[in-house]
């Protein structure tokens, strides 16, 4: 993890995830193009925030931690791209994420 993404530190209930790489070629070795690739559902937590807050302004316990594998809705999120760093990130709501993979 790059020293870039450690100084990011999502708010109340967001995570940042960094999507899985799409599968560029077969097997048999025949390129995929862009337009026919799946798109990935599946990332990584890269980083997570302290949590919402409830009515009495406890925070309340995130589902998911660094280095967990989850599940994407295909719309939402909002890209995060850092200076230092060439890879692409999204910023999601914790509610937004669909399921946790064990």
């Amino acid at each position: 993890m790059s020293l870039a993404v450690k100084r990011l530190l999502p708010l109340l209930d967001r995570v940042l995830v960094q999507r899985a790489e799409a599968i560029t070629k077969t097997k048999g070795g025949i390129v995929i193009p862009e337009k026919a690739q799946a798109k990935v559902l599946q990332a990584t937590v890269v980083a997570v925030g302290p949590g919402a807050r409830n009515k009495k302004g406890d925070h309340i316990p995130m589902a998911v931690k660094v280095g967990d594998q989850v599940l994407l809705p295909e719309f939402g999120g909002t890209k995060v791209e850092l200076q230092d760093d060439s890879k692409e990130y999204h910023l999601f709501r914790e509610s937004d994420i669909l399921a946790k993979i064990e």
